[in-house]
């Protein structure tokens, strides 16, 4: 079991989960959140005051799979989020100790489904 955790683009979201949906992979989490990294970010005026935002708008995706569906999330995540610019994010793959479903009690692969 693993959880893939990426980082991309808010406008790329619904075409990230249409490319996971057609590889059967249904369940995720997505929160907004903000970040930096080779972007680096871009100046604006406010109020006639020079301000350095460096901290840009991102999605941050959860997913988490069995073994056999990793590099099928992490290819729909690429397919969805390339755009081939700078800035279309990170994906990082984690083990997973443990599952459990608290509806049932499921443990393990059964618990992710």
């Amino acid at each position: 079991m693993k959880l893939v955790i990426a980082y991309i683009q808010p406008h790329k979201l619904n075409d990230v989960k249409e490319e996971l949906y057609k590889s059967d992979i249904f369940k995720l989490s997505a929160t907004n959140s903000l970040g930096c990294g080779q972007q680096k970010g871009y100046h604006e005026s406010y109020r006639g005051v020079d301000i350095e935002v460096n901290l840009l708008k991102k999605v941050r995706l959860e997913v988490a799979v069995n073994d056999d569906f990793v590099q099928a999330t992490i290819d729909a995540i690429i397919r969805g989020a390339k755009t081939g610019e700078i800035g279309d994010g990170k994906i990082f793959v984690l083990p997973i100790e443990d599952v459990i479903r608290i509806r049932s009690g499921e443990k393990g692969k059964e618990a992710i489904g």
